[in-house]
């Protein structure tokens, strides 16, 4: 059986998916850019859209009762090498140690990036959250 989760902390889908399903012990976010709940728009700048989608990712997760802490995988999507070391110094305030298993894609997202109706620069998709203790 499965769950849809969803919270207003975080933007709303705008499509055919949930910002996070529950399954069993497992939690599965769906990815975030750096968009304003409130407003539906993205953050100004590559330091505010990275803070927006890990401020995004932790409303997700303390909707289904849960902390980045928990996390097991993360992708992290950038459409600039330059800006990986502030996503590790952001990242780090919202995960702990041991840190979730991580991949970065930098190239391969960029034309998406650029080409879509909301430009980002940086988004994130944890994988999944182990629910149990």
């Amino acid at each position: 059986m499965k769950t849809a989760i969803q919270t207003a902390d975080a933007p709303a889908a705008i499509g055919a998916y949930s910002q996070a399903v529950r399954a069993g012990d497992t939690v599965y976010l769906s990815g975030q850019i750096g968009l304003d709940p409130r407003t539906m728009q993205l953050a100004d700048g590559v330091e505010a859209q990275i803070q927006c989608v890990f401020a995004n990712l932790a409303a997700v997760a303390r909707a289904a009762g849960l902390g980045l802490d928990r996390a097991v995988r993360m992708t992290v999507y950038l459409t600039d090498l330059a800006h990986f070391a502030k996503v590790n110094e952001i990242m780090a305030l919202h995960v702990a140690q041991p840190f979730p298993a991580r991949a970065a894609w930098i190239p391969c997202v960029q034309a998406a990036c650029a080409s879509s109706s909301r430009p980002a620069s940086a988004s994130a998709r944890p994988s999944a959250f182990h629910a149990a203790e």
